[in-house]
């Protein structure tokens, strides 16, 4: 059988399981009482088991199984949590999304668990198991009393009072069954559908591992009726036989109990049964199930339609243009409707590529929590705008410069709980990000309680770094000091830690951001912290330029980073530092001539006026020399290739109405 289409939805759902382990362990921390978390994470736990062992990962079901071992112990409890049990389970869960990545990447999934399987047996010892076992030779027309954990009694109860049935299932095997475990799995699938498993003899584990004769059962938790539930087993081959009945909650004695021997239904075969086990398979029983109205769609699937519109989009300029030139009446109504259903298409194409900044979000808390230990340091972290949405393609990006701007706040920020109370601060430190959206644009913001950076230690090591002399510094305002930080080669840290640094600088933060048409920006405080503001645009794929012409050539220059056009007489430019440069509004602004940085072939004969694109970039300001202005345009961002990546202040290129290629500049490279 070809695995690739369900390893596509294996690798997705386990991911997501695993973001679900991680983040209720986080919870449990703060609320090690509370077992209704406990079940949640077993119940994560247990489905990404059975997914492993299904698709053949054994090492990532063997590891999962351990782990629901402890945890078993600790909604039983017969295992406490605290720090040290947390750190192993942590480990324990690291090491399965070390494994889920190796098989995304086309591995095998496997990995040495040893150390991280006897830690988590070493959780186990004292735990004491007071559970009713048969023999193996035991027959199963005997009648036994299996104990039903308070949350499985609970599930049953509530299934009552909801009007759900409970149902005793015994699903007999074909003697010339060869794959048993598969058909279980199979017979697991329908059940689930039906409604939820909350226990089988012999156990899961066991099912899986084929460690039964021919016969197994299930509690079950329908709305569906014997006789439908029945049924739809049978469709499952190499059955030989369903058995449904009504189960009934014993208030003073639970019991499971085995067919009589009289009764004529009763199976011939022996049945093992190991150690209770709770082994719950899907939501809550009091949440109404309702159909699916969500799909997983491949991201290489929204990146063609994206293509396929963006010639839709080049076409609709075109027609537009035509359409002016002919003066057609019925021909320009046509368009006009066609640029509105094109607008709209494209919102909504645009929005299918949405996704949740929860999704980068979701891996910092563990990593504050592992950080913080490290750095023996207290800190609450908070999450504000985690639902506010981003294109997928900047998402991707953006994930690693926000990792190193969190740990530069842990490390560099946040003081140790010593020296926060001899500030007179509380001993935990604070840490927020923020997202939320302001017009095409989205702001995430990483802000600290710390103690704020130091302006003179900036200046004196941007000075020894020949970042800028010591002439310009003292004309430099906090802003423009802090911005120093993020400069090439600068670190105030006295030694290279192993959390922030490594080797890698916040120039790198700043140069990725802006790789992405995004700026950031820093604004700090002595002793009450820093923020470090990231603008990012919404999508990288269609975006508002303004069109302008050098000579016989057009370009295209980003509306985020434009101020404003003007038109300025020659006389009126001034020299500055061997610079032409011109006052506008106060601050003197060079000018950047596009003919001569772009080496654009000249034929026009000279006139006495400068047509300018005011641009900016942070505090920093450039005029862009042009000839003319054509428009504001919305345009379809398109790749140079590797060919001409490497080309000087261009970032990409776009196709014209009329057929002409224009280049996008990108106007952060021109203006340092």
């Amino acid at each position: 059988m070809d695995n690739n289409p369900y390893l596509e939805v294996f690798i997705d759902e386990s991911k997501e399981h695993l973001q679900a382990i991680n983040d209720h362990l986080l919870l449990l921390e703060k609320n090690p009482e509370d077992l209704s978390i406990v079940n949640e994470i077993f119940r994560s736990a247990h489905t990404l088991k059975g997914m492993s062992a299904t698709m053949g990962y054994q090492d990532l079901s063997n590891l999962t199984h351990q782990m629901e071992n402890v945890l078993d112990g600790v909604r039983n409890e017969l295992i406490k949590v605290d720090g040290d049990m947390l750190d192993i389970v942590f480990d324990s869960v690291d090491d399965l999304e070390a494994m889920v990545m190796d098989i995304a990447g086309g591995g095998a999934g496997n990995r040495d668990i040893k150390r991280v399987v006897k830690m988590l047996e070493g959780i186990e010892i004292g735990e004491k198991s007071t559970t009713f076992a048969l023999e193996p030779t035991q027959k199963a027309n005997t009648s036994v009393s299996l104990s039903l954990d308070e949350f499985t009694r609970t599930v049953l109860e509530q299934s009552k009072e909801q009007g759900q049935q409970n149902y005793r299932v015994e699903v007999t095997l074909r003697d010339d069954c060869l794959l048993k475990a598969a058909r279980v799995y199979m017979v697991f699938e329908v059940l689930e559908q039906l409604g939820e498993v909350i226990l089988s003899v012999p156990s899961v584990e066991q099912l899986e591992n084929e460690e039964f004769e021919q016969s197994f059962i299930v509690l079950l938790i329908t709305s569906s009726n014997m006789e439908e539930v029945e049924k739809k087993i049978h469709k499952v081959s190499e059955i030989e036989r369903v058995a449904v009945a009504e189960f009934l909650i014993d208030s003073r004695s639970p019991e499971l109990p085995y067919p009589d021997e009289n009764d004529p239904s009763a199976p011939e075969n022996n049945i093992k049964s190991e150690e209770k086990i709770a082994s719950v398979t899907s939501e809550k029983t009091n949440q109404k199930q309702t159909g699916n109205k969500t799909i997983r769609i491949n991201i290489d699937r929204l990146d063609v339609l994206m293509n396929l519109f963006e010639e839709l989009v080049i076409d609709k300029g075109r027609l537009e243009q035509i359409s002016s030139e002919l003066k057609h009446a019925a021909l320009q109504e046509t368009v006009e409707h066609m640029s509105r259903i094109s607008g709209d298409l494209q919102s909504i194409i645009l929005n299918m590529r949405m996704v949740p900044m929860e999704q980068v979000f979701n891996r910092f808390p563990r990593m504050v929590r592992q950080l913080s230990r490290d750095l023996s340091k207290q800190v609450s972290l908070s999450i504000v705008g985690a639902d506010t949405e981003l294109d997928r393609t900047v998402i991707d990006e953006v994930g690693d410069p926000l990792v190193h701007l969190i740990r530069n706040a842990l490390d560099h920020g946040i003081e140790s709980p010593a020296e926060r109370e001899r500030k007179g601060k509380d001993p935990s430190g604070k840490l927020e990000l923020k997202a939320y959206h302001s017009g095409n644009h989205v702001f995430i913001e990483i802000a600290d309680d710390g103690a704020g950076i130091n302006r003179d230690k900036v200046i004196r090591k941007a000075v020894s770094n020949h970042v800028v002399t010591e002439h310009q510094a003292l004309n430099m305002n906090n802003k423009q000091v802090y911005e120093l930080i993020m400069e090439s080669g600068f670190s105030t840290a006295e030694t290279i830690s192993d959390v922030s640094g490594r080797g890698v600088g916040l120039d790198v933060v700043k140069s990725t951001i802006e790789s992405l048409g995004g700026t950031i920006t820093v604004d700090s405080e002595i002793d009450r912290g820093s923020i470090f503001s990231v603008q990012l645009p919404l999508t990288l794929s269609i975006i508002s330029v303004m069109l302008v012409e050098v000579h016989e050539e057009k370009f295209a220059i980003p509306l985020g980073s434009i101020i404003e056009t003007a038109i300025v007489k020659k006389e009126d430019v001034m020299l500055a530092h061997r610079r032409q440069v011109i006052d506008f509004r106060g601050k003197v602004v060079p000018l950047v001539f596009l003919e001569e940085v772009l080496e654009v072939p000249s034929s026009y004969e000279e006139d006495e006026y400068h047509s300018l694109v005011i641009v900016r970039k942070g505090d920093k300001m450039a005029g862009l020399v042009v000839d003319s202005f054509i428009g504001q345009q919305e345009v379809v961002l398109k790749s140079l290739g590797d060919y001409l990546s490497g080309a000087y202040a261009i970032s990409g290129a776009t196709i014209l109405g009329d057929g002409q290629v224009a280049l996008i500049l990108d106007t952060h490279t021109l203006i340092k």
